[in-house]
């Protein structure tokens, strides 16, 4: 069929398209006899999508796939320099050329490239053919050499934006229309080709010039009137050099063509050829799609376990990895069913060797440990657990007991287990090895286990913080939630092993059959789910958060915690003393008041008492008949006047200072380091901010006298001093940046009290002898607005009536308009999307938006926060990662992480040159990713103690 007028000419960048897919998905994704495939399958996928998104009317009736032949171009001969800076291909890159062009014709589409000229001269000649027959053309690329091409009939589509490229879009881009791209770009010259262009002249300026001037001839013979003196010269001077990069640029419209434009009509592909070549390469999900389209049953699996089996391997990219618009349960994929009948116990040296080899072969392998506990600073490691692939994964028992152990409180090990040194010391050379990744589930945690036996795990993967960066706000990122979801499995439970109450024990005295099955399924698990998990990060548009702010932080909070600080003992039983006897004097002070004695601490006789015999108002019953008597009904009665409810919550407050603080910290005191080693959770918050446990350091309350108190506990060794770090007023500095409010943005860079100013700007009155009190109602304000504070909440907060904080709210939005703008553009964005974005790209799921009711308006408070929490949490993440390598030279250590603080333990002589550093890389954490439009401040204290150095 000749070629002419009603046609529809498809041509596809195919280079641009290989590398593309190259970069969206992980590097290490591979076949299971090792071939790296991971650009083919993104580059099947890709195509796959584009057959089927290209029905209707706008269908077209010719197509052909464009690549760049691997030898020099006839621009090589004009330039010699042209494109000779550009870096080798990646080596998992080069064996996925072949492979395309088999994928291409499996496709049944034509596979074109002509030695000596580019991709781009043979789409531009075909373009011109077409468009010259009567034809349409539409380029399937964003590639901006292509551009000059645009118009009278032609049209670029750039799947990436899933958008058309006109006319509009090109001037937009390069400030001229498509017929003076090319002079645009002999000026501006190109550095990724190495065109040379004119010194000092871009895009700008070279548009600027050819629209005064006409066409780059002209200019370039009259650059002798240009006014400006260095511009006149650079033309005048490297005029030749302009002419060769115009001929570099210029693409070529009479490439000779070994395929006639007829030659390209649309044909369906053989179903049998493709999906022999999709069953070959392993990717099963698209194999199945392939297969379900043409009404036929899928071929068997070419081969079974390693990476690249399985309908969610890495391999199998993007069919079904994008959406996290909304969540539903995943797709699950089609791997063999885990079987722990088929784990390997590995007990002797031979068979630990042969592992060893298995993991160097395939380059990744899933580690999971087990230990007597979940303090990592204190178990004893069990076992090793490890998986290259689905289906195959062992135990390696090490530290299994029996009997009641001997004089010296010692179980017996249990024969047919390899020592524990003589088995990390096999492991090591991988574990240790950069060039094989290491995945975990909270890898922090075997990461820890490991680093006590002298092991640097590293690098690694995380499936728990996939999930997170992936889901965040949706669901727990726990195994066993991710493998019944995402696997369609459900794990072997710990607890049958383990038992309950006092007839529990511990790992070590499982026995070893029973604990291979459930150990080594764990490490299967985890490598099926990062099969699943990962390939989808960059479809959701999540790969930098991981890459950046979750899988570097692994290391660097494993140190910290196992680094611990110093906690004075002696000065925490003093204040548990103390806070006791407080307590025994508020005890009798309330029953003084109540009349007769009860149990100060039981809510239902303190409820009997403030409502029944002294008859106050405002008793509410619950569905258990008691009394509500939480914190919010005992301020109320309190702000009544009432003393009685006063003094309880005098005493509630002590006895939680007492509780939770000076006596679990004790407790919390490593025998063996005489330090706390808190753990903090990276996936504990959905907006990104990190959570510590077991102890929690960070709700110590800091404005009462006896948190600051607590914070005295906390130490510096002798030579040492605790240096704290803290954001000044982060979040509101976000939220200036973000909501574009001028009048904060500049109080932030002249370094005013923000505060004093708000109150200025709100009630008219000068900074100057300002009342304190309007000082605190305008802090109360700024700080409550960024969590969607109500009119309830801030009469609550300052004590005021209701009708009076409304007003203040209502006054604060008519002075800052740019706040209500923000606060309602972000509760629209999260109704439409489901999700919130901070700064960096985290995303925050805001499920309950569309809730109806007080889920609703707490649902709306959420999703307006969470942007300005979320990029305050993702800038101090920032801080955090790029401040060991900033002190590597110096003695200080970073301890703790408070929100917007990081303390750190450093000797006396080294303090001001590790705040100057800490404070540099603080300050600048947001860039290069975020320019904010306000300075980030950090302040600086030293001390002895904690409570000193704040």
């Amino acid at each position: 069929m000749s070629f002419g007028k009603g046609h529809h000419l498809h041509l596809i960048d195919g280079s641009g398209f290989i590398f593309r897919a190259y970069h969206a998905l992980p590097p290490l994704t591979r076949k299971s006899d090792g071939l790296p495939v991971g650009a083919v399958a993104g580059f099947c996928n890709m195509v796959f999508k584009m057959v089927e998104d290209a029905k209707g009317a706008d269908a077209p009736t010719h197509v052909a796939v464009i690549f760049d032949h691997s030898g020099k171009t006839f621009r090589s001969e004009i330039y010699p320099e042209y494109k000779a800076q550009r870096p080798e291909p990646p080596e998992d890159l080069r064996p996925q050329f072949p492979l395309i062009r088999d994928a291409t014709r499996a496709f049944n589409l034509p596979c074109i490239e002509k030695e000596g000229f580019e991709a781009d001269d043979l789409i531009a000649t075909y373009a011109c053919l077409a468009r010259d027959a009567g034809g349409r053309v539409t380029i399937i690329s964003a590639d901006k050499d292509l551009m000059q091409l645009v118009g009278g009939g032609i049209e670029m589509f750039d799947t990436l934006k899933m958008k058309p490229i006109g006319l509009e879009e090109v001037e937009a881009k390069f400030g001229v229309t498509p017929d003076k791209v090319t002079d645009v770009q002999a000026l501006a010259g190109d550095s990724v080709d190495n065109v040379p262009g004119a010194p000092g002249i871009g895009v700008k300026t070279a548009a600027l010039l050819i629209r005064e001037y006409g066409d780059l001839d002209t200019l370039l013979a009259r650059a002798g009137e240009i006014k400006q003196p260095k511009r006149r010269q650079t033309l005048i001077d490297y005029a030749d050099q302009i002419r060769v990069s115009r001929d570099l640029v210029t693409l070529r419209r009479d490439t000779p063509l070994d395929e006639p434009l007829e030659a390209l009509e649309v044909r369906e592909p053989d179903p049998e050829k493709l999906l022999t070549f999709l069953s070959e390469m392993e990717f099963r999900t698209l194999t199945g799609r392939v297969a379900a389209k043409f009404g036929v049953e899928p071929p068997l699996p070419a081969g079974a376990g390693g990476a690249g089996a399985g309908a969610s391997s890495p391999a199998d990219g993007g069919a079904d990895g994008a959406a996290a618009e909304g969540w539903t349960a995943p797709a699950r994929p089609e791997l063999p069913p885990i079987d722990p009948a088929r784990y390997e116990t590995v007990r002797d040296r031979a068979a630990l060797e042969a592992w060893v080899a298995r993991i160097r072969a395939a380059g990744i392998v899933a580690v999971d440990t087990e230990t007597t506990g979940l303090d990592e600073m204190v178990a004893g490691l069990v076992g090793i657990s490890l998986s290259t692939g689905p289906g195959i994964a062992a135990y390696i028992p090490l530290g299994h007991v029996k009997g009641e152990g001997d004089l010296f409180g010692a179980a017996a090990l249990i024969e047919g287990q390899i020592p524990l040194e003589e088995a990390l010391g096999l492991l090591r050379p991988v574990l240790e090895d950069p060039a094989i990744l290491k995945i975990g589930q909270n890898m922090k945690y075997d990461a820890k286990i490991f680093a006590r036996h002298g092991v640097t795990v590293a690098p690694i993967d995380d499936t728990m913080l996939m999930s997170f960066a992936l889901h965040s706000g949706l669901h727990g990122h726990g195994m066993d939630y991710l493998s019944e979801a995402y696997l369609g499995h459900v794990p072997i439970p710990i607890k049958p092993l383990l038992g309950s109450g006092k007839s529990a024990i511990t790992f070590d005295r499982v026995p070893i059959e029973e604990a291979a099955a459930y150990a080594a399924e764990d490490a299967e698990i985890t490598w099926r789910l990062s099969a699943v998990l990962k390939p989808r990060l960059p479809f959701a548009r999540v790969t930098r958060v991981y890459e950046t702010m979750e899988r570097p932080l692994v290391p660097v909070l494993a140190r910290m915690e196992m680094a611990g600080i110093k906690v004075d003992r002696d000065h925490l039983s003093r204040m548990s003393g103390a806070f006791a006897q407080k307590m025994a004097a508020l005890e009798e002070e309330i029953h003084t008041l109540a009349g007769g004695k009860f149990n100060v601490g039981s809510p239902k006789q303190l409820g009997e008492v403030l409502f029944d015999q002294m008859g106050l108002a405002g008793g509410k019953k619950g569905k258990t008949g008691a009394y509500a008597t939480g914190a919010d009904v005992l301020e109320e009665l309190a702000a009544q006047g009432h003393d009685l409810p006063a003094r309880v919550l005098d005493w509630r407050q002590l006895s939680k200072l007492k509780s939770t603080y000076t006596d679990a910290l004790q407790s919390h005191i490593n025998p063996e380091t005489g330090r706390v080693h808190t753990s903090y959770v990276i996936s504990g918050a959905a907006t990104g901010r990190l959570a510590s446990t077991d102890p929690n350091l960070q709700n110590i309350p800091v404005r009462t006298e006896e948190g600051r108190r607590i914070r005295e506990a906390f130490i510096a060794p002798e030579g040492s001093l605790l240096v704290s770090l803290d954001y000044s007023q982060i979040e509101l500095r976000i939220l200036a940046h973000v909501a574009g409010i001028e009048a904060l943005k500049e109080a932030f860079r002249d370094g005013l009290d923000i505060h004093a100013m708000t109150a200025s700007e709100m009630f008219g009155v000068p900074i100057e002898g300002m009342d304190p009190m309007v000082r605190r109602q305008a802090k109360a304000i700024n700080f409550g607005v960024i969590y969607g504070i109500s009119a309830f909440g801030l009469a609550n907060n300052l004590r005021i009536p209701r009708e009076q904080a409304k007003a203040f709210i209502d006054t604060y939005f008519e002075r800052f308009p740019g706040i209500r703008e923000y606060m309602d553009e972000t509760v629209a964005f999260a109704k439409e999307h489901q999700y919130v974005e901070t700064l960096f790209g985290r995303r925050i799921h805001t499920p309950q938006i569309a809730a109806k009711g007080p889920k609703a308006a707490f649902a709306q408070r959420a999703a307006i926060n969470a942007p300005i929490q979320g990029s305050a949490a993702d800038v101090i993440r920032r801080a955090m990662i790029r401040v060991p390598e900033a002190i590597a030279h110096l003695p200080a250590k970073m301890l703790l992480q408070v929100h917007d603080e990081l303390v750190f333990e450093v000797e006396e002589g080294a303090v001001e040159e590790t705040i100057a550093a800490v404070k540099t890389v603080m300050e600048a954490a947001a860039l290069p990713a975020v320019a904010l439009d306000v300075p980030l401040v950090v302040d600086a204290g030293q001390g002895p103690n904690w409570a000193l150095a704040h």
